[in-house]
């Protein structure tokens, strides 16, 4: 599942001049952030262009930034802006168009097992545990892993937007994974996700994906948002098994495989 939502973004940044903000909705404010070492392409340096999703047109901001190639962490939007470098590629699923491959039909008999709940947005402490196993497993030294009950709390609870906690449990009730999402206008977006590190072998992962893309579906919204994509990443692969998969370009949204 995506990873790309980091811890909420330091407030070091300073703001468009008035020549290049953006013009989504008047009252939306830009602002770009201090360049910090890029967690996926190593040597290299990221930024971002953010905004503060705020008041009562919040959902419909986050939806037209979503359309435009924007991720959300916490209650800001944001977009890469590195100087000289384009590598992070927006990509989402057009949920009518999926066939699951043989692969992906194997991980949903694999997970029959676990029983799919969809939740309001609220932590709680099984989740926190969960989440701090995962990032001490999979994720050790990442910006994410001294994260506190609080700062999990935030990353849930701290937006203005329609967000729901996808929880996936066995028949007992014990938790086995979870995964933040956002509804939008247009379709469902995968903030983030984490499971028990035990279960690697269930891909819970590309379940996740599995299950977004049917409820999609089933909510009537033609899309699935994954974040970025990255040519050179490993950590990105995965998600250009799930075809086909469309990419934002200079023209548009396009199938990636004619970037």
């Amino acid at each position: 599942m995506p990873h790309e939502s980091p811890p909420a973004p330091e407030l070091s940044a300073v703001p468009v001049n008035e020549s290049t903000r953006e013009t989504t909705r008047p009252e939306l404010h830009f602002m770009v952030t201090a360049e910090a070492p890029c967690p996926y392409l190593p040597g290299r340096y990221e930024r971002k262009l953010l905004t503060d999703l705020h008041g009562r047109n919040a959902r419909s901001h986050h939806s037209r930034l979503s359309q435009a190639g924007f991720r959300r962490s916490h209650h800001y939007a944001y977009r890469p802006a590195c100087r000289g470098c384009n590598a992070c590629v927006p990509v989402r699923i057009a949920v009518e168009r999926f066939a699951p491959s043989k692969s992906q039909r194997r991980i949903r008999r694999k997970n029959a097992d676990l029983e799919a709940m969809f939740r309001p947005a609220m932590a709680t402490r099984e989740q926190y545990r969960l989440f701090s196993r995962y990032l001490n497993t999979r994720h050790h030294d990442g910006e994410m892993a001294e994260m506190t009950f609080r700062d999990y709390r935030a990353m849930i609870e701290d937006t203005n937007i329609r967000t729901e906690v996808l929880e996936l449990r066995y028949a007992n009730g014990e938790l086995r994974g979870a995964c933040l999402m956002d509804v939008l206008d247009d379709g469902l977006s995968a903030v983030y996700s984490f499971f028990t590190p035990e279960d690697e072998k269930r891909s819970l992962g590309r379940y996740f994906i599995l299950l977004l893309i049917e409820e999609a579906l089933k909510r009537g919204l033609p899309y699935l948002y994954l974040g970025y994509w990255i040519a050179q990443s490993r950590k990105m692969a995965y998600k250009t098994d799930f075809r086909p998969i469309e990419a934002l370009s200079t023209d548009g949204w396009i199938d990636l495989e004619r970037l």
